[in-house]
């Protein structure tokens, strides 16, 4: 087994049932203006249930990854593949409704209460249309908050909400569509120490609730990895570095070519820790 590659399965292998929600083959993409290469050969497969954390330096192609995945871009060259459908041969926007995306830079208007931010979802726009929820979307809406513990939020208007509390109603709104797939970029982003906490505990409880339900996560630091990740992606450059399951990947070694500096790493009760002790 190469180092790049320590558990990530080819396509049509025995898996347990799971089946195949993303893949990546060969996936390049390069500005058009410069040439220049943001991800170059990417060979990446995610199937259901399976919790995936993407990690490397800035400018590693993290976000660009999460592009091609959730069908809002498309690769230079190679292929992705999508929920059964490949890029450039299915319309995009029907493909994306089936995939829930959270992000800290989504544009939500300040003034709704957190219930209709969810409802919102239902819709996948920004602003509600109030005529295409019946009553069974505001139910759903209701029910959402309720399993991400946040029902007291659903009258509370989004911009007084916490970090943590604004990320769980994002959530939630990324759930309305019950898609197959949820992307996080960077849910964690500017979260204080109790908020990062409630959120790292609402990922475990879906995984739990959600066992077919695949995720992708963009992080920085491990410590924002939820017990429930069971695979990793490192990024160097826009190449993969090492791919599969977590056990294997964030290693030491891994860690420290990954980010080009020596990297402790230890795992405690399910939560890793990741340490600098400088330069090489």
């Amino acid at each position: 087994m190469s180092d790049k590659d320590t558990g990530n399965r080819a396509a049509g292998e025995d898996t347990g049932g799971s089946r195949l929600v993303a893949a990546l083959d060969g996936a390049s993409m390069r500005r058009l203006t410069t040439g220049q290469v943001i991800l170059d050969a990417i060979d990446w497969q995610v199937r259901s249930g399976e919790h995936w954390a993407l990690l490397g330096p800035n400018g590693a192609g993290k976000t660009s990854i999460l592009r091609l995945v959730g069908a809002t871009t498309f690769p230079t060259t190679g292929t992705v593949e999508v929920l059964g459908h490949r890029l450039g041969r299915v319309d995009v926007r029907e493909l994306r409704a089936h995939i829930g995306h959270v992000s800290t830079s989504q544009r939500v208007p300040q003034d709704l209460p957190g219930h209709t931010v969810v409802l919102t979802g239902h819709t996948g726009t920004v602003q509600p249309l109030w005529k295409a929820y019946d009553t069974e979307a505001r139910d759903r809406a209701h029910a959402l908050l309720a399993e991400l513990q946040i029902k007291e939020l659903a009258d509370r208007p989004y911009g007084v909400c916490s970090g943590g509390q604004r990320a769980r109603i994002l959530i939630a709104r990324a759930l309305m569509a019950d898609p197959a797939l949820l992307l996080l970029d960077e849910p964690f982003n500017a979260l204080d120490l109790p908020s990062r906490e409630d959120l790292i505990d609402t990922m475990r409880q879906l995984a739990d609730n959600r066992p077919e339900l695949a995720t992708v996560t963009v992080t920085h630091h491990l410590e924002e990895l939820s017990p429930a990740i069971s695979h990793a992606l490192l990024l160097r450059e826009g190449r993969v570095l090492a791919r599969g399951h977590v056990d294997e990947v964030l290693t030491a070694d891994r860690m420290t070519a990954c980010f080009g500096r020596p990297i402790e790493v230890t795992r405690h009760e399910g939560r890793w820790l990741a340490r600098s002790g400088g330069h090489p």
